[in-house]
C-alpha cells in the first residue's frame, strides 16, 4: 500500500515540491493531496504589484499551473478554499476547514506532510487598522481585492506605510491608477535592504515622479469613518488616505507549526536541516517563507522570504520525498526589484550587517554607465561593493540604475558566492558591445577602486 502526503501551501514551495516528490513516484506508490487557503496555485507573487498596477495582466497570466492542470496531468489532488487550522503530529493528521462550504471540518491523514503555508503581511494592530480599505499584499488574492476596492470606491489619495519592496512597488501601482500617493517609512531612507547612501536614490528617483516620501515617521494610528479608512496618524503629523497599503515587510506563518510542536528559529521561521526535513520529526518537511535558512557569508540563521528560495527549497523537499538526494545549500540574499523608472538589485551584506557579523570592511562606490557613454540610450548607475579588509573577498553589492542595471548584479552574487576577491574581480571576462556595456564594465571599475582601496 502506498503512502500519502499531504501538502499546506499551494504556490512555490509546496507545489515545487508536490511536482518533483510525483515525478519520481506514480500515484499507486504515492497519494498527493495539497491544501490551499486561497483560489489560486502556483503563481508568481511577485507580479501582483505589475498587476494591480496595470503592467501586466492577471490573475490567470501568472498562474504557472492552475488546480485542474494539477488534478488531471499530475495527479495531485489540489483542494483550493481548504485551510489548515491544525497539524496533529500524534494521529499524523492535518485538520482543515472548507471555506466555501460553511467551513465544514475535515481531518486528513499523512504519512509524509510539507508545511509550505509561506508568510503573511505584518500588520500592527493600530487603531484603525481592521478597517476597510487597508491592505496588505502577499497573494493573489490579496492584489484581486486591492483592484476591486480602487475600481469600486475609486480613491484619490493613496498611503503606503513602509518603503521596502512590496511598499514601492505598490507605491508606483497606485501612482498607474492616477493616486495622490505618499510613502511613509520609519527608517531614514527607502528601501532598507540596501544602505542609505543608495536608499537616498531610490527616494530622489520617486520624488521626481511625484510619489512624496516621508521618512523617519512612525505610523500611530489609521483613521475611519462609516468603516472605511479615511487617514493615517504619524508621530509627525495627519495624512489623508482614501486606501492605506501596508508594505512593512512579512512574517513567518507559524502558528500552527509553533501550536503542533514543530522547532522555530530565526524570525519565528520553522527550522529544517539541509535537506529542508524539519528538525526532530521525521516525515515532516518544511520550505518557503516560513523557514529559516544558514546565511553563506555570516553562517547565522536567517529568515529571507524571496519566491526563488522557496521553489528551490521546494524542489529539494520534493526530491528527497521522492527517494532522491538533495541539498539546500544556503542564501546570499540577492534581490532586485524596479521602482519607477530605478533599478534595484543588491547581494550579500550591507554595510550594518557586515559590522554585526565583526567584519573589518572597506566600501567603494562608483557611478558608470549601463551602456558605452558614446551610444544612444546611455544611462547613469551606481555600484557599490562591500569587501573584506585584508583578505579583500567580496562581502556584498549593490546597484542603482536604470535599464539594464539591476541584472548585473547576477555577476557579482556569483563572485560572491565563490569567494572571490575584488582583485581577481577586476580580470573577470566580461561581455563587451557598446549597446550593452562600457569597455570597462561598471563591475570591473568598482572592484578596481575596491582593490585600490585594500592597498592605501
Amino acid at each position: 500500500m502506498g503512502e500519502r502526503l499531504v501538502v499546506i501551501g499551494g504556490d512555490a514551495a509546496g507545489m515545487s515540491a508536490a511536482s518533483q516528490a510525483r515525478r519520481r513516484r506514480g500515484p499507486d506508490d504515492l497519494e498527493i493531496i495539497a491544501f490551499e487557503r486561497g483560489h489560486f496555485t502556483s503563481y508568481s507573487a511577485c507580479g501582483i504589484p505589475y498587476w494591480v498596477g496595470g503592467l501586466v495582466d492577471g490573475p490567470d497570466a501568472l498562474v504557472a499551473r492552475d488546480p485542474q492542470t494539477f488534478r488531471e496531468k499530475h495527479a495531485i489532488d489540489v483542494r483550493t478554499r481548504h485551510e489548515v487550522t491544525a497539524v496533529d503530529l500524534d494521529r499524523r493528521e492535518v485538520v482543515t476547514r472548507d471555506l466555501d462550504n460553511g467551513g465544514t471540518e475535515t481531518r486528513t491523514g499523512f504519512d509524509q506532510l510539507v508545511y509550505a503555508i509561506g508568510a503573511v503581511p505584518i500588520k500592527p494592530a493600530w487603531p484603525g487598522a481592521d478597517a476597510q480599505g487597508v491592505f496588505g499584499v502577499q497573494t493573489l488574492d490579496d492584489g484581486q481585492a486591492v483592484r476591486d476596492y480602487i475600481e469600486k470606491e475609486k480613491p484619490r489619495k493613496g498611503v503606503v506605510v513602509g518603503a521596502g519592496y512590496i511598499g514601492v512597488e505598490m507605491a508606483e501601482a497606485l501612482q498607474n491608477h492616477g493616486l495622490e500617493v505618499i510613502v511613509l517609512e520609519r527608517a531614514d531612507q527607502p528601501m532598507s535592504t540596501v544602505d542609505p547612501d543608495m536608499g537616498a536614490l531610490v527616494r530622489t528617483s520617486m520624488e521626481k515622479l511625484g510619489i512624496v516620501v516621508h521618512t523617519g515617521e512612525t505610523v500611530t494610528a489609521l483613521r475611519e469613518a462609516d468603516g472605511k479608512v479615511v487617514g493615517v496618524d504619524t508621530d509627525n503629523g495627519h495624512y489623508r488616505a482614501d486606501i492605506v497599503v501596508l508594505g512593512l515587510g512579512v512574517r513567518p506563518n507559524t502558528q500552527i507549526a509553533k501550536e503542533a510542536g514543530l522547532p522555530l528559529g530565526a524570525g519565528n521561521a520553522i527550522v529544517t536541516d539541509q535537506r529542508m526535513r524539519v528538525v526532530g520529526h521525521e516525515g515532516i518537511w518544511a520550505a518557503g517563507d516560513c523557514v529559516q535558512t544558514i546565511h553563506r557569508l555570516t553562517h547565522e540563521p536567517v529568515h529571507i522570504p524571496l519566491g526563488t528560495h522557496a521553489n528551490k527549497q521546494g524542489r529539494v523537499a520534493g526530491v528527497n520525498i521522492g527517494g532522491g538526494y538533495a541539498t539546500f545549500p544556503g542564501v546570499i540574499g540577492t534581490a532586485v526589484t524596479k521602482v519607477c523608472d530605478l533599478e534595484v538589485a543588491r547581494t550579500g551584506l550591507r554595510e550594518a550587517d557586515a559590522e554585526k557579523a565583526g567584519f573589518a570592511y572597506i566600501t567603494a562606490s562608483v557611478e558608470s554607465t549601463n551602456r558605452a557613454g558614446y551610444f544612444p540610450g546611455a544611462k547613469p548607475m551606481v555600484v557599490k561593493l562591500i569587501a573584506e579588509r585584508v583578505s579583500g573577498r567580496l562581502l556584498g553589492a549593490q546597484i542603482v540604475g536604470r535599464t539594464e542595471a539591476a541584472k548585473r548584479i547576477d555577476g557579482l552574487a556569483i563572485a560572491l558566492w565563490n569567494g572571490m576577491t575584488v582583485e581577481e574581480m577586476t580580470g573577470l571576462d566580461l561581455g563587451y558591445a557598446p549597446p550593452y556595456a562600457p569597455v570597462w564594465d561598471p563591475i570591473l571599475i568598482a572592484a578596481r577602486k575596491a582593490t585600490e582601496k585594500l592597498a592605501q
